[in-house]
């Protein structure tokens, strides 16, 4: 049986995830008005936010493993609402690879003043990104919430 500290992980992952995306989105409209402090402060949020996250994410499969021998939490849906999930899934999973990678090379472009290099890559890398973290949420209601299985 999970503890009760276990359990709640999902929920506070995909309220970092929720975060990180009100926080990205945010950042993206600074920028846009010239407001490149407040850019900034909102970027590196959003980056310690993600960490944050990950954080979370490993101690609760390792936590998950640990007490149920299981990696992850089955989906339970049917229907064609499962091949929409799996794609969902495997789009995050391979973007959520490279969000870290093109987060900390996008940052340090910023923080060295390299500011033409740092928007060539901000291009890409805010929409992966937010893609990321709205689609973490996302699966996390599927998995909970609208099709929670039998063991919800």
């Amino acid at each position: 049986m999970l503890p009760r500290w276990v359990k709640t992980l999902p929920a506070i992952n995909a309220a970092l995830n929720g975060l990180a995306t009100l926080l990205l989105i945010t950042g993206y409209i600074c920028i846009r008005r010239g407001q490149r402090e407040m850019h900034r402060q909102l970027m590196l949020s959003t980056f310690m936010t993600s960490v944050v996250f990950l954080a979370c994410y490993l101690v609760y499969h390792w936590a998950l493993h640990a007490y149920t021998g299981s990696s992850g939490k089955k989906f339970q849906g049917e229907g064609i609402i499962r091949p929409v999930y799996f794609a969902i899934l495997v789009t995050h999973v391979a973007l959520a690879a490279l969000v870290p990678v093109l987060a900390v090379i996008t940052i340090s472009r910023a923080l060295r003043g390299q500011w033409e290099r740092h928007r060539q890559l901000a291009v890409i890398t805010f929409p992966i990104w937010l893609y990321v973290s709205v689609t973490g949420v996302l699966i996390y209601f599927m998995l909970y919430h609208f099709f929670p299985g039998p063991q919800a």
